[in-house]
């Protein structure tokens, strides 16, 4: 199904308003991360407890945030869980300390803050979960090396598919969708859990996807169009690959869209994770994938080595 017939769109034109579009944002969010909210991370890479509590009434996150401050707990995180009516909210208490014995204890305080402090909504604790430091601080590696270890293999495929380039393209590409959804959590000061990793990893390879049907096509029009210039192809290839782009993210962006907002507050940052990456993802295939590949091609050719970054791609493609 082809949704644009005869587009013919100078993506490459419009260079320059892509990258103050991507600096705006991978900036602002670099300097979330520095100065302001940092990173935000869930119970599950640092260590704490998760109290699930059930509330006669509709909760008050400030009253139960006030009964917990009594109580001496002034960084426990309040949020919503499951249903408006189900009356429930998940109490997030952070450890720094390595003793198991001093998560038991901030379970405990918890427990004794709410019933001392907020008894009027009958509070009912309906689970405790406890991850420990050390095991938080071991997910945390396991996230960024699962991270490291997806991009350094997508650099080394797309090496002997296509060519170095063409790899560096696509993982900077991939660096930039991640760095800009990490910025986002951190802007609106979302915790960053498990689940929101691999969200990451699938927006990692929804990403790497769509850029690899824009560099096929690159590769599939050298091969007939030698005497072209490159900047000519990437466009032209850009706008015939439009319709599969435009048709395929918005399908799945849709779809995560309804998740987000019927979901429920537990796949929230989930969600939350799928539509950012899914947006700049489809967009920097087309914005900053295709066009590093013109800029390395004017970078060789100002050094006096001709088209070498558009050649290689035509004969292997006719081999």
């Amino acid at each position: 199904m082809e949704l644009f017939r005869g587009v013919n769109i100078d993506w490459l034109g419009k260079k320059w308003y892509f990258l103050a579009f991507s600096l705006i944002f991978s900036v602002a969010g670099v300097f979330s991360l520095l100065f302001w909210h940092h990173l935000p991370l869930d119970v599950d890479f640092h260590g704490g407890t998760l109290v699930r509590v059930k509330f006669d009434h509709q909760p008050d996150a400030d009253r139960i945030r006030q009964a917990v401050d009594r109580a001496g707990i002034h960084d426990a995180r309040i949020t919503t869980y499951g249903p408006a009516q189900n009356n429930e909210v998940i109490i997030a208490l952070a450890q720094r300390d390595t003793h198991e014995t001093s998560l038991d204890a901030g379970r405990a305080a918890i427990v004794n803050a709410l019933k001392a402090n907020y008894p009027q909504n009958n509070p009912e604790v309906r689970s405790v979960e406890i991850v420990g430091p050390q095991v938080g601080s071991a997910l945390r590696n396991q996230a960024l090396l699962a991270t490291g270890y997806s991009l350094a293999g997508m650099l080394v495929y797309l090496w002997f598919r296509f060519e170095l380039i063409y790899g560096v393209a696509a993982v900077v590409a991939v660096f930039h969708d991640t760095l800009i959804t990490v910025g986002f959590f951190s802007l609106f000061n979302m915790e960053i859990s498990l689940t929101v990793i691999a969200a990451i990893l699938t927006l990692i390879g929804y990403s790497m996807n769509d850029t690899i049907v824009v560099f096929d096509r690159i590769r599939e029009n050298l091969a007939v169009s030698r005497r072209e210039s490159l900047a000519d192809v990437v466009n032209r290839s850009i706008n015939q690959t439009l319709s599969r782009t435009v048709l395929t993210s918005g399908l799945t962006f849709l779809t995560v869209l309804s998740l987000f907002f019927l979901g429920g507050e537990v796949l929230h940052p989930f969600s939350f994770a799928l539509v950012v990456g899914i947006l700049i993802g489809t967009y920097s295939s087309i914005a900053v994938a295709a066009p590093m590949l013109v800029a390395y091609q004017q970078w060789r050719t100002s050094k006096g080595k001709g088209r070498v970054a558009a050649l290689p791609a035509a004969k292997r493609s006719r081999a």
